[in-house]
């Protein structure tokens, strides 16, 4: 069975916004890049977000669309960039 990245960026829901679980545990509701990246540094796998790259295949595993894609399977939407706002963080 082949191993997957310690983070997937599950699909975009239709309201918005991409699950996103490291190992295995789901760690918030990203609304853009930047909320990934912060998620990740929680997480532990990077000291700083900006230090992150989100391109790492060893690292990220983006289903249903790439890092630019937000909103329900187009790209481009949902604020991309910065660092981030509106994600929710669980646990």
């Amino acid at each position: 069975m082949a191993e997957h990245p310690p983070v997937i960026v599950h699909p975009p829901s239709s309201s918005g916004g991409r699950r996103v679980t490291v190992h295995g545990q789901i760690v918030g509701l990203a609304h853009g890049r930047g909320d990934v990246a912060e998620f990740l540094r929680h997480a532990g796998l990077a000291p700083d977000a900006e230090d992150i790259d989100l391109d790492a295949p060893g690292l990220v595993e983006w289903r249903g669309g790439d890092k630019d894609t937000w909103v329900g399977g187009t790209g481009g939407a949902g604020g991309g960039g910065g660092k981030g706002g509106g994600g929710v963080v669980s646990g």
